[in-house]
């Protein structure tokens, strides 16, 4: 069983970064392959970027260049490192967290999932 806990949203001006967290609990987080979704009102929950073994990462076109994703396997934790803010990147950011991603880029693919954390880009 994986605990998900999202952190570091909040409100940025369109340009500026934010760094998201996702601190899980739970055995094996190593051998998880850890994404990160987010969702609009009222838009369905779309792919931004996936890490998984053996650190092969993806990213959706929109987030290309602007967004990285890495992982501390010792503090269990995913980050979601976002620059150059545009006020579309405005929705609740979500970690998932799957032992089979396969591409990471469905939802259906993950077990676990975290709260979510707002992130709102004003322009």
């Amino acid at each position: 069983q994986m605990q998900l806990v999202e952190s570091g949203g909040g409100l940025a001006q369109a340009g500026g970064s934010l760094r998201l967290s996702c601190a899980a609990s739970g055995p094996s987080f190593s051998s998880y392959g850890m994404g990160w979704f987010r969702q609009a009102p009222g838009k369905e929950r779309e792919f931004v970027a996936v890490l998984r073994w053996p650190g092969f990462t993806d990213y959706a076109d929109s987030v290309k260049g602007r967004f990285t994703i890495s992982r501390d396997n010792a503090k269990k934790t995913v980050y979601l490192q976002m620059n150059s803010l545009k006020p579309e990147d405005t929705a609740v950011y979500y970690c998932g967290g799957g032992r089979a991603v396969g591409t990471g880029r469905l939802v259906v693919a993950y077990d676990y999932w975290g709260q979510g954390t707002q992130v709102t880009v004003s322009s």
